[in-house]
């Protein structure tokens, strides 16, 4: 990630006046003009360097292990609620798009699964308790809107906007991991229904009652 350190033009005309003025020269000043102070802070930036890169490279793997381990969970929940409200769905339509989007996010679910047993040796059973809370949350969330749109009798309207808007939410936190790793078992993990997604999405995005 990058970060704009550029200073605007006010703060480089300051920087230019004081650097135009006579400076008294402190302690602090004389201690810095030291070889052994420079050293040292060199010393000292070059540990900092360090700690922050290592913290980096480890922090990037565990996140691709999280990440995994939370998509897993998203996509089984989400497959969980379809297969509960798909038959509640009016149209023929709507009801095929849904059985092919359960399934889709089925074996997706089922190959994370794998994937996480056989590369980190966890089940998704025993998956960290806050990303389990928040997955948990999530889905009474999308179960407790479909209800009520169900009891309003405006289920198939709010369905097919749901599940385009998971589509997009599945989508995108595959495309952090596959950006983020560089197990190709992994990318090729999740490029490989892909094309099925983009499809899906289509499907629930453009569905109309009207049809």
């Amino acid at each position: 990630m990058c970060y704009n350190v550029d200073m605007d033009g006010q703060e480089y005309l300051n920087q230019i006046s004081m650097q135009n003025r006579p400076v008294k020269k402190s302690r602090f000043s004389n201690f810095l003009s030291s070889k052994f102070a420079v050293v040292g802070l060199i010393g000292v930036i070059a540990l900092a360097v360090v700690i922050v890169i290592g913290a980096l490279i480890g922090g990037g793997k565990k996140d691709v292990k999280n990440l995994s381990a939370s998509l897993a969970l998203h996509v089984n929940n989400t497959a969980e609620v379809i297969s509960e409200y798909q038959t509640h769905v009016k149209s023929s339509e709507l009801r095929a798009s849904a059985a092919s989007l359960g399934q889709v996010l089925s074996v997706t679910g089922k190959d994370l699964a794998d994937y996480l047993e056989n590369k980190y040796n966890l089940k998704l059973s025993n998956i960290g308790k806050d990303i389990s809370t928040q997955a948990n949350t999530e889905k009474d969330g999308l179960e407790s809107e479909l209800f009520e749109a169900k009891i309003n009798g405006i289920l198939d309207r709010i369905f097919a906007h749901k599940m385009s808007y998971e589509i997009s939410l599945i989508a995108t936190e595959a495309a952090k991991i596959i950006k983020s790793t560089s197990d190709t078992d992994l990318k090729d993990l999740l490029e490989k229904n892909y094309s099925s997604l983009e499809n899906l999405y289509d499907k629930f995005n453009n569905f109309s009652e009207a049809k």
